[in-house]
């Protein structure tokens, strides 16, 4: 990933932005990369993680994620095994309620927005992924799908932070 300078980087996205090339990047709606966000922090894939497996499917004109809730200890790093039983695109992000309505914005403005975040994976059909995730306060935050439409049909699941 490339970092720009402050003073290089609300030039650089705006011309992203204005030639339709947005790439979800440092301080962008409902992203967190290194630093530690109100949800966590980045795991280490090298330390143990309870093995959470999440399905994201299409079922009876609904969009969903199989468990839609899941309960952690605050401090507990988790490995969320992601697969994409689906017909569609589907991705996975984790964030508040707040910062994932505000995600879901910039994607209805731009539904082909690149992911590079610890706490977001986007699969294509029938494909896997995981993501590695340590929730450091307690809390309920949430994790959801932010193609345009998904959301809305369903595709959103909650994490209790205890």
């Amino acid at each position: 990933m490339i970092r720009l300078p402050k003073s290089l980087a609300g030039a650089a996205g705006a011309f992203l932005f204005a030639s339709g090339l947005a790439v979800a990047g440092p301080g962008g709606a409902g992203h967190a990369h290194d630093e530690e966000a109100a949800y966590g922090k980045p795991g280490d894939p090298k330390k143990p993680a309870r093995m959470v497996p999440v399905a994201m499917k299409e079922a009876s004109g609904k969009m969903l994620f199989f468990p839609d809730k899941v309960e952690v200890k605050r401090g507990e790093q988790v490995r969320f095994k992601l697969q994409n039983s689906g017909e569609l695109e589907h991705e996975f992000v984790i964030g508040t309620v707040e910062e994932n309505a505000k995600h879901k914005v910039a994607m209805e403005k731009n539904p082909d927005m690149e992911h590079d975040d610890p706490n977001a994976k986007r699969l294509q059909p029938k494909k896997a992924d995981e993501i590695v995730w340590q929730f450091t306060n307690a809390g309920t935050f949430e994790y959801a799908c932010l193609i345009p439409g998904h959301y809305e049909a369903g595709m959103k699941g909650t994490v209790v932070v205890k």
